[in-house]
């Protein structure tokens, strides 16, 4: 059962509560700022290779994402955590399926229909983030019931590793670590005290040792980004004409259009690496106008999640904004040589309609979040309205 904070006045009564007004508004501005300026570096990375090929297929997704994203907010985040169960059992079945496909760039994440392609994984990002909210709600995670069977941590500590170890089965290791931090995340904002996180750490120190003696090859493409210029002919290739790009881009940009580098040097420069396109065009004051977009977004997406009048909201809202505030970190540190390079789009603004969707879901089920604040229990009072239209 769904608890609920505190009750407080409705919408006209209460300045505080309208508040979070302003917050909603500038969520969905920024929202429709980083699409329709991802939409415009789509169109600059891939028109003199693809012409118009990936900007109208981005388009369409857009608008799926948006229609999909009016029905979340019509449903109700709580009604989908309520069936987040579901959405988890249809996860790990779709990824289990991945593994029946080719793989793509060495790893299996896609699942081919005819001329549609979708990413399972990107998808479980969003079931697990409902799942940790439902989960943490039912069972309140507190020190007495951690190490009960019933209610502790033990149920959903196998949830995300049924999860995690069906996406590291596709050869994926940057989202399995990137949703296994969302449940930690989850938890902690649920209240799981701080000595249950070492927990994780340690684990993932003893990857780290595993791949340093046991994965030579995965060790190598882990440590590429400390040499690009090196191995700049072989596994270093991207990451070092990324660099040339941001380098070539200085402040002012050489101009949109103009890049060089994804003519010829910077392969599949529209998907994950679409931002050194931006840096080239656009400069530095162009990525920083992306990095400021994603900021403005996270301050949103946190302060919508803090407001929430539900716990699953809180958790939920806290665990979306994790997801899209790190993974745009990730993108941007690939590209800027920053941290090892890793199949990681930017949200919003890279090619793929897999991560076009679930951005735009994250973003609805905020949006679904906020208007719960400001007119509680709105989508109970849209579907009584519909019924009596009937």
């Amino acid at each position: 059962m769904i608890e609920s904070f505190p009750s407080r006045p409705k919408f006209t009564e209460d300045a505080t509560q309208r508040s979070i007004v302003p917050t909603f508004v500038v969520l969905l501005l920024t929202t429709c700022c980083l699409v329709f300026f991802g939409l415009t570096m789509l169109y600059s990375a891939s028109y003199g290779t693809a012409g118009l090929q990936y900007f109208r297929k981005q388009a369409i997704w857009v608008i799926a994402g948006t229609l999909g994203g009016g029905v979340i907010v019509a449903v109700g985040y709580r009604r989908l955590i309520a069936l987040s169960p579901v959405f988890i059992v249809i996860s790990v079945i779709l990824l289990a399926g991945c593994l029946g496909f080719h793989k793509v760039n060495g790893a299996y994440r896609w699942i081919h229909i005819g001329p549609v392609s979708i990413q399972p994984s990107e998808f479980a990002k969003i079931a697990v983030a409902l799942f940790v909210a439902k989960y943490c709600t039912d069972y309140r995670l507190t020190f007495s019931r951690i190490k009960k069977w019933k209610g502790g941590i033990g149920p959903l500590a196998g949830t995300l590793g049924l999860v995690c170890g069906a996406v590291l089965a596709g050869h994926d290791l940057g989202t399995t670590l990137l949703i296994a931090s969302m449940g930690i995340v989850g938890m902690f904002v649920a209240g799981l005290p701080v000595i249950y996180l070492l927990v994780p750490f340690l684990l993932g120190a003893a990857g780290g040792l595993f791949i340093y003696y046991c994965d030579p090859m995965r060790l190598s493409r882990i440590t590429t980004f400390w040499r690009p210029e090196e191995l700049q002919s072989g596994t270093g290739y991207q990451l070092w004409f990324s660099l040339l790009a941001l380098g070539e881009g200085d402040w002012n940009g050489i101009g949109f259009l103009g890049s060089r580098m994804k003519a010829a040097y910077l392969p599949e420069c529209h998907t994950d690496f679409i931002l050194a396109v931006v840096g080239e065009e656009l400069g530095f004051l162009g990525i920083f106008a992306v990095i400021a977009g994603f900021a403005i977004f996270g301050f949103c997406a946190w302060r919508i999640a803090m407001r929430a009048r539900e716990r699953s909201g809180m958790i939920l809202g806290a665990t979306l904004f994790f997801y899209i505030t790190c993974q745009a970190a990730i993108n941007l540190g690939v590209i800027s040589g920053s941290i090892p390079t890793k199949g990681m789009p930017a949200p919003f603004i890279s090619y793929g309609g897999s991560n076009m969707l679930t951005s735009l879901f994250a973003t609805a089920l905020l949006a679904s979040i906020a208007l719960d604040e400001i007119f509680p229990d709105y989508n109970r009072t849209l579907r009584a309205k519909w019924r009596k239209k009937e």
